[in-house]
């Protein structure tokens, strides 16, 4: 199966849903809210899946993109994708395996961006969040923007984060989290 992204570049993805793309309605919504900030900045993308949310941060000229994905097939077909649409001088890696390793792993750097997308039954996102901002890997002006599903969620609460925004597009919802400011 073949995506479009950012330019109408084409990139693919595994079939079936097993990594179940973000939306073009979402993804153009996140770089909407987030226009003017991507240029230039870190962007980790946390159960990336098809990866396309970080692809699409490439392409809008995003410097860093880290993504953290568990199957190695999707990993397989990441890498091909951002071969593609990253120029040479942009710095991109996939980690592949559990999301609290690698986000451990992670730890020191910090990420102007984050978006998450694990599967939404996962229970992986009080840990993950929890990781996180443990590691101190959002940036102190940064923004995690969490996807879900509007119904029967509950915002995690993170010491020292607030939420900045709340939106939903049909059967997808996204919170937005940045730190207090002090």
């Amino acid at each position: 199966m073949t995506l479009r992204i950012y330019g109408n570049r084409p990139i693919k993805t595994l079939p079936g849903q097993a990594t179940r793309p973000t939306s073009a309605r979402v993804r153009e919504a996140v770089f909407n809210i987030w226009q003017g900030s991507i240029l230039g900045c870190h962007w980790l993308d946390v159960c990336t899946g098809t990866g396309s949310m970080a692809a699409e941060a490439l392409c809008r000229g995003a410097s860093l993109v880290v993504g953290i994905e568990k199957s190695s097939r999707a990993c397989a077909v990441i890498q091909q994708n951002w071969q593609q649409v990253a120029d040479s001088e942009q710095k991109w890696q996939i980690l592949r395996g559990d999301v609290i390793q690698q986000l451990k792993n992670l730890s020191g750097r910090e990420f102007d961006r984050i978006y998450f997308d694990p599967p939404y039954a996962s229970g992986l996102y009080q840990p993950v969040l929890e990781a996180i901002a443990y590691h101190n890997l959002l940036a102190v002006h940064g923004e995690i923007a969490v996807e879900h599903h509007p119904q029967g969620w509950t915002a995690p609460i993170i010491p020292h984060w607030e939420i900045c925004r709340e939106k939903v597009y049909g059967n997808t919802a996204l919170t937005f989290f940045h730190i207090e400011s002090t």
